[in-house]
């Protein structure tokens, strides 16, 4: 009587734990369901450039363009440059991802469907924009950032009237419009490594949460012919610090 006593007090115990565990476990599910629903994908369209785009700027921009459908519907769609200006000759230097590229230059134009979050997690509202490259400075503000320098700054694309390059203080001053803050909203540019069978793609780097548009540009270099080129855009996830 007393060992059936026993074993039935020391069965409550367990009983209690395996509720737990099962409670625990279909918990866990629950939770990872919208984890696994965080996906992006790119796909190709033919498309005009918004009209709020600057006509000088729009005659510049190709109509095959790009979208990128997140968990809730589309991100982005993105129009680059029919040709993107670029350096006759890359100058090798730490950190950069892409030496041909030209600092200020027009790469192309991006138009939010809803708010997004750029790389540093700042909002930027719904609407158009266009995306200009910069490299961050290398000064003590910017230390571990990014594994390199390279990032697309949006401008109000009704606030960016002429395609030419624009200064560093210029475009970092238009660019904090897109924000509405003191820091002008940047999107990292990784390195393109690792190129896609086809283009556009989409990568996901886990351990970083971020989801990678891989893109082909045509390249203008100074007095040379045009030439393809892979490009990298984080368009979701933000950095280790932000």
């Amino acid at each position: 009587m007393n060992t059936l006593n026993r074993s039935s007090e020391n069965a409550t115990p367990v009983r209690t734990a395996a509720r737990a565990f099962v409670a625990a476990y279909a918990l866990s599910l629950l939770c990872a369901a919208p984890l696994a629903a965080q996906t992006y994908r790119a796909e190709a369209f033919t498309g005009r450039p918004p009209d709020v785009v600057a006509a000088a700027a729009r005659a510049l921009l190709s109509e095959s363009a790009v979208r990128v459908l997140g968990p809730e519907g589309a991100l982005c769609e993105i129009w680059l440059r029919k040709q993107v200006p670029a350096k006759a000759q890359a100058a090798q230097a730490l950190g950069i991802a892409y030496p041909l590229l030209i600092e200020g230059s027009l790469v192309g134009v991006v138009r939010f469907a809803a708010e997004a979050k750029d790389y540093r997690g700042l909002t930027v509202k719904a609407g158009t924009y266009t995306l200009r490259y910069l490299l961050h400075p290398v000064d003590g503000n910017h230390m571990g950032v990014s594994p390199q320098r390279d990032f697309l700054l949006l401008v109000p694309a009704a606030e960016d009237a002429e395609p030419e390059p624009l200064s560093f203080d210029a475009l970092v001053a238009l660019s904090r419009r897109a924000t509405g803050t003191t820091h002008p909203s940047v999107w990292s540019l990784p390195s393109p490594e690792g190129e896609p069978a086809s283009f556009p793609a989409m990568g996901h780097w886990e351990e970083e949460g971020l989801w990678i548009l891989h893109l082909r540009v045509t390249l203008q270099p100074e007095g040379g012919s045009p030439t393809e080129a892979p490009l990298a855009l984080v368009v979701a996830g933000q950095a280790p610090e932000a």
